[in-house]
């Protein structure tokens, strides 16, 4: 369960720096205004507050967020928040039902974008001067 809470305490973290650091995902929140919640069916969770260019959460749950991520419980949740193969975690966990996701689906999507952000770069392979 801590090592649930510490990951999306943790989120908000790397979302602001981020949103600070990098000015493609500085232009992709602003002017965004978005409510949303990370949870266990148990009701273990955070909320996320994306307003005026910057993100906030909070420890707990809200009655009418945007869209909500709902887990089976706190290991499955950790288990496919920190998959290094995250997107495929993702749609396995929807297709067990480990993942229920409730609310705006439009807004689901934009989100998604905004986790790209938190991607590693992609390595480029070496120019190979022998393939020619």
């Amino acid at each position: 369960m801590l090592k649930f809470k510490f990951l999306l305490w943790m989120f908000t973290q790397l979302l602001q720096r981020q949103i600070k650091t990098n000015p493609d995902c500085a232009r992709y929140v602003a002017g965004k205004d978005l409510v949303f919640q990370i949870r266990t069916e148990a009701g273990v969770g955070r909320t996320f507050f994306l307003r005026d260019g910057a993100i906030r959460s909070v420890a707990g749950l809200v009655d009418r967020p945007q869209f909500t991520f709902s887990f089976k419980d706190a290991n499955q949740g950790f288990a496919i928040l920190s998959a290094k193969d995250s997107q495929a975690a993702f749609l396995r966990a929807l297709g067990r039902q480990d993942l229920i996701i409730h609310g705006d689906f439009l807004a689901v999507m934009w989100f998604q974008g905004l986790t790209a952000f938190l991607q590693p770069p992609k390595k480029t392979a070496p120019y190979d001067r022998t393939a020619f």
